[in-house]
């Protein structure tokens, strides 16, 4: 049972409306299942729109924001907001609070987060899920980066079993709180 999921995401809304209305969706799950939304802290684009929806259905959103970015944007009125020095501390204080993470559609900031979160797992820092909201197939293509990483040897093709994907957010996270995490030695040959 998850009390707390990291989520990252776009600070834009991208070009079709259906992103938003996949947020919206996965809000509502995550609220009707009790789960605490943790997240950048930011009001725009879709975690903006995430955390306003889990706000108006009366679920609890705590954001974690460095000061530059808390000095430039606006804020939603939010649950907790956990201001850090830089965005080191930001992702550190999100994995320390997170019962596991899951990615919907953003940038290169959301691949970044995605991208740290496995590294981490992968390494041993944590075994917690890590799920992919992939609406309309948004994330295929990377997916196929991560399939061929492991066809050319970069990295270990079972860890990629580690990775919890679906289109649905009821579905992922039910697949979460089933996760067993595969170890995988990244230094064993």
């Amino acid at each position: 049972m998850f009390n707390h999921i990291c989520v990252f995401c776009g600070s834009s809304f991208g070009t079709k409306p259906s992103y938003v209305k996949h947020v919206h969706s996965f809000a509502q799950t995550l609220v009707t299942r009790n789960i605490n939304l943790i997240y950048g802290g930011g009001n725009n684009g879709l975690m903006g729109e995430l955390a306003r929806y889990v706000l108006e259905k009366d679920g609890e959103v705590v954001g974690v924001i460095p000061k530059k970015i808390h000095e430039n944007v606006q804020h939603v009125e939010l649950t907790d907001l956990i201001i850090v020095d830089d965005m080191h501390q930001r992702k550190a204080k999100m994995y320390e609070l997170a019962d596991g993470f899951i990615t919907l559609p953003g940038g290169i900031g959301t691949i970044e987060e995605l991208a740290e979160s496995l590294t981490w797992q992968q390494i041993g820092y944590h075994q917690k899920p890590i799920g992919i909201l992939n609406p309309n197939g948004f994330y295929d293509k990377l997916l196929s980066l991560l399939e061929h990483m492991a066809d050319e040897g970069f990295l270990k093709a079972n860890f990629l079993e580690n990775i919890i994907i679906s289109e649905c957010p009821e579905e992922l996270l039910q697949k979460m709180e089933n996760f067993k995490p595969i170890y995988v030695n990244k230094w064993e040959s």
